[in-house]
């Protein structure tokens, strides 16, 4: 597979009153499960079906969309999740990846001390320490009703059972077919040729989900699994190591709030920019009767534009990692200028 520093941000609404549709006229009531791929919104919505919860769904679908839609979810990438329960408590799960011990600021740069081309997205050395597993067993020990083979079972009969191929799946597999090659070999799966309608089957991840969901999250950061991936990553040129994984840990966070005029706003906290960024940007719109201007009129675009160009600015200079970067999160998110 194309190895490229990915992510995942996950949304699941569930317990509606109101009838909702899926992809491809897929109809619940009393609950709705969002996601790319009708195939992963299905065992979403069979995980409610069984008693799970809306944190249950949410573990199987991002599992299935891996399958699925990797474009929208992964095993090998990470994530972010903002929740809000029933009861108004809310809360926030940063399972991003991170960099690797051995990573170092010049690591992309050549000799003379200049940038090398796609050698931060592309290749072993651009990826960084998986996370979604960690973040789907921590959210799972915290919110989860169903054991977690049961949420696993049915990703591991999507995996082998196979996806049939879109469309858009289709162009996007031959626009990336040459860097597949280049970087996972002929012989990986996904370097073959598929055309719409066809089925790609996944024998290989459903055992490595087998394994998973037998052995847990330690599987995946210290097992067999563990010690595959970083065998083929140093192999290819990475520096991801044992270490690295071992060490690895989801950190719950505080998210962001705010207020835009009537509305409450809940987001992801750092080290997603998110957050603090819309807050700014929704701040200083705030103010300013954006529906007398006009949708898509001259002063709407301008005033929206300026706001971002200057929330986009303080996102460059003060925001990162909280873990290694102190940010000022009352005067980015304050009223007062």
């Amino acid at each position: 597979m194309k190895m490229k520093w990915s992510f995942f941000i996950f949304c699941i609404l569930v317990l509606s009153p109101f009838k909702n549709q899926a992809q491809k006229e897929l109809i619940t009531s009393k609950a709705m499960v969002v996601s790319a791929r009708e195939e992963a919104s299905q065992i979403g919505i069979e995980i409610l079906k069984k008693g799970g919860n809306a944190f249950d769904a949410m573990v199987a679908t991002e599992l299935a969309l891996a399958v699925a839609y990797p474009y929208a979810g992964n095993i090998g990438g990470g994530g972010f999740m903002v929740y809000r329960k029933a009861n108004g408590e809310i809360g926030a799960l940063d399972y991003r990846e991170k960099a690797p011990l051995l990573a170092s600021k010049s690591m992309y740069l050549d000799t003379n001390g200049n940038v090398i081309p796609n050698l931060s997205v592309n290749g072993a050395l651009a990826i960084g320490v998986p996370g979604t597993i960690a973040g789907i067993f921590a959210v799972h020990e915290k919110f989860g009703k169903l054991p977690i083979e049961d949420i696993i079972k049915p990703v591991i009969a999507l995996a082998k059972k196979g996806i049939v191929v879109t469309v858009k799946q289709e162009k996007q597999l031959q626009n990336y077919h040459n860097d597949i090659v280049i970087i996972s070999g002929n012989q990986t799966l996904l370097a073959q040729e598929y055309k719409m309608g066809d089925t790609i089957k996944y024998p290989a991840l459903a055992e490595t989900l087998k394994r998973i969901m037998k052995n847990g999250k330690d599987e995946f950061y210290q097992g067999e699994t563990a010690q595959k991936m970083v065998a083929f990553i140093q192999k290819n040129g990475g520096i991801i190591s044992l270490d690295d994984l071992s060490k690895y840990e989801a950190k719950w966070r505080t998210p962001i709030t705010f207020t835009y005029k009537d509305l409450k706003v809940i987001s992801m906290s750092p080290p997603s920019s998110g957050g603090i960024t819309l807050g700014q940007i929704m701040k200083m719109l705030e103010p300013y009767p954006l529906s007398k201007f006009g949708h898509n009129s001259e002063k709407s675009i301008q005033l929206i534009t300026e706001a971002e160009r200057r929330a986009y600015a303080d996102r460059n200079y003060f925001l990162g990692d909280p873990d290694f970067v102190k940010i000022p999160h009352n005067k980015l998110l304050s009223d007062v200028i």
